[in-house]
């Protein structure tokens, strides 16, 4: 393991009660929204795979502000992988409460896994059961939200059709771990802040949704993929605003030196 980040509990203006609420509540409404009101509406399985890239993105920072420097892209890639497991797992057995199912089955690999982490490979991170439960939890809503934008549904059949059969799972599980990963390895530090971080996440879900929105065009049509893009861009042109906000906010001055001394003056 290598050292980064704040080394100890990070801290933030939003309670990690608050964000755990927004991921899941809106991301399985977001699933839930796309799956019953038809290929037109698929963009909100998009709103819920933003919801729960940004809560899976906030339990990164905070599972890794203990330390965990080069670990933050395999603790996001873990993510997805056990996303990918548990939301196929709960939709092939769920029918219509598969969200849930996989949901549920997803905090149980997260919780197992923390405890081989900590109690068998012994990283000694206080928070570890619990963020491995929390990021197993975002990981599948994000996929199962980024399926319904592609394939208008989270029925089964659909989804390995038109996500898993032509390989756009890999597609969802890079950006969509990318979404959870990415924010706290952009921002990892003493100065690391949580509003900054999570506009990233924001930033980063909503190109995740632009990219589905453009393969959702093979089986949704032009017009339904035309709308998933132009939400993915309103979010994404509103995060980035944001981020770069808050970059001004936070950064250092930066003053000019002039030019650099010559051989003849440094003798």
């Amino acid at each position: 393991m290598s050292a980064g980040g704040a080394g100890g509990e990070a801290k933030g203006g939003y309670p990690p009660q608050t964000i755990m609420a927004i991921g899941a509540i809106g991301g399985l409404a977001g699933i839930y929204l796309g799956n019953f009101m038809g290929a037109q509406f698929s963009f909100f399985g998009g709103l819920g795979a933003i919801c729960a890239i940004v809560w899976g993105a906030d339990a990164v920072r905070r599972v890794a502000s203990y330390g965990l420097g080069t670990g933050v892209p395999s603790i996001g890639m873990i993510s997805l992988g056990m996303g990918i497991v548990a939301a196929l797992f709960g939709l092939s057995v769920g029918g219509i409460a598969g969200p849930i199912v996989s949901f549920i089955a997803a905090a149980i690999i997260g919780a197992i896994i923390g405890v081989l982490a900590n109690k068998v490979i012994g990283m000694g991170i206080p928070i570890m059961e619990q963020a491995m439960v929390e990021i197993a939890g975002a990981g599948t809503l994000a996929i199962i939200g980024l399926s319904v934008v592609i394939a208008g549904t989270f029925d089964y059949a659909s989804v390995v059709e038109y996500v898993v059969a032509n390989g756009y799972i890999a597609l969802i599980f890079i950006i969509g771990g990318m979404g959870i990963l990415h924010p706290f390895n952009a921002n990892l530090g003493p100065d690391e802040k949580q509003d900054r971080t999570l506009s990233v996440a924001v930033e980063k879900a909503a190109i995740a949704v632009i990219i589905t929105g453009f393969a959702s065009s093979l089986h949704e049509g032009l017009m339904a993929a035309g709308l998933n893009i132009a939400v993915g861009v309103i979010i994404w042109a509103w995060a980035f605003m944001k981020y770069y906000g808050f970059i001004k906010r936070d950064a250092h001055a930066v003053v000019g030196t002039g030019l650099l001394p010559s051989a003849e003056e440094l003798e």
